[in-house]
């Protein structure tokens, strides 16, 4: 019976449909559908998608927020062991502003430590459209340099790829490499505009590398900058920031900054770079070395995905080992500030 009912009622309703609709027939209220009113969309708490935030702000910035007084203080009374060494420090950590320093903004000779913002500058131009990754140089005669580089061993004329020329500006130092670029990018005038530009008020290129007298100048602050304006994505690309890291990880000389990071870290000496690798660090830095300067500066990346910048500058007696030991104490004294986060427990 129940059955028959419902296919009875069910047949009924469904004739007397239109005349409902046009409102021929009215049905009793027991059987009149039940309207639910519109409701706006709107998510609850627990599901609503919270914007994300800007790439710059989820990848930090170049902004000192709490300074590390025990850290800068131990650099300072690193630095008043040896009175007649000239130094300039600075540390930043980029996702939360805490930061250290010691004269971070005195000028000093910044020897191949100024080819990383050089780097910079070239990248910024394949950005532009003004230079290609695969562009070839020329060697000429005024840009041939001594010292470290293979490249101003070749013939005159040789044509060598940009990004041949910028990878061994840093991964062997090229100094004929770095003078093809200074070159190709409008020459020291306008370079030094640039580095203007972008916030380094003590960068400044005089000569052609190697530059052994020191007249190219840089500070801590700003080598530091120039790496973390990149890393942020205060300056290039996705694709030229891809490549500026590509590179800086080729450097060969490791022996300052990560070297004396992983002496405070507590790990064996030997390969700093695969040390540190097992440890979860990574330190993609560039050096300087003219005898009566030396130089480090690099970005560094901790076991929990964390970054920081760091730079240090000494200048002393010619090829004076305390100049060399002085940064290496300075990076080791980092390590404790520099130590990854706990990981949050497992979400079951």
């Amino acid at each position: 019976m129940g059955i028959g009912l419902g296919v009875i009622a069910g047949s009924a309703l469904k004739l007397a449909g239109p005349a409902v609709q046009r409102g021929d027939l009215s049905l009793p209220n027991w059987l009149k559908p039940v309207v639910t009113p519109a409701i706006e969309e709107q998510e609850s708490p627990a599901t609503a998608v919270v914007n994300p935030p800007s790439s710059i702000d989820s990848l930090g910035r170049f902004e000192t927020k709490q300074q590390l007084t025990a850290l800068s203080k131990r650099w300072s009374d690193l630095a008043a062991l040896q009175p007649d060494l000239k130094v300039s420090a600075f540390m930043l950590a980029l996702d939360d502003g805490r930061y250290a320093e010691l004269n971070p903004d005195t000028a000093l000779p910044a020897a191949s430590a100024i080819k990383t913002p050089i780097l910079l500058v070239a990248l910024e131009e394949i950005d532009a459209g003004r230079l290609s990754w695969n562009e070839p140089l020329t060697l000429n005669k005024a840009v041939v340099g001594g010292g470290a580089g293979w490249m101003a061993s070749k013939p005159l004329g040789t044509r060598f790829p940009t990004y041949e020329v910028a990878t061994e500006m840093i991964r062997v130092s090229d100094n004929t490499a770095t003078n093809l670029l200074i070159e190709r990018v409008g020459g020291r005038e306008d370079l030094n505009a640039r580095f203007s530009s972008l916030g380094l008020s003590a960068t400044i290129v005089n000569n052609w590398l190697p530059d052994l007298k020191g007249t190219n100048t840089t500070s801590a602050r700003d080598l530091a900058r120039a790496i973390a304006l990149v890393d942020t994505g205060e300056a290039l690309s996705i694709r030229s920031r891809d490549l500026f890291r590509e590179v800086m990880g080729t450097s060969v000389t490791n022996r300052l900054l990560p070297g004396g990071l992983l002496k405070g870290l507590g790990g064996t000496q030997g390969k700093p770079d695969e040390r540190l690798m097992i440890k979860g660090y990574r330190v993609l830095n560039k050096t300087g070395d003219i005898g009566i300067a030396y130089a480090d500066a690099g970005l560094i990346q901790l076991p929990d995905g964390h970054r920081a910048v760091a730079a240090f500058l000494v200048k002393g007696p010619f090829n004076d080992p305390r100049s060399t030991e002085l940064i290496r104490n300075m990076a080791s004294a980092m390590a404790p500030v520099l130590k990854p986060k706990p990981a949050p427990p497992r979400q079951r």
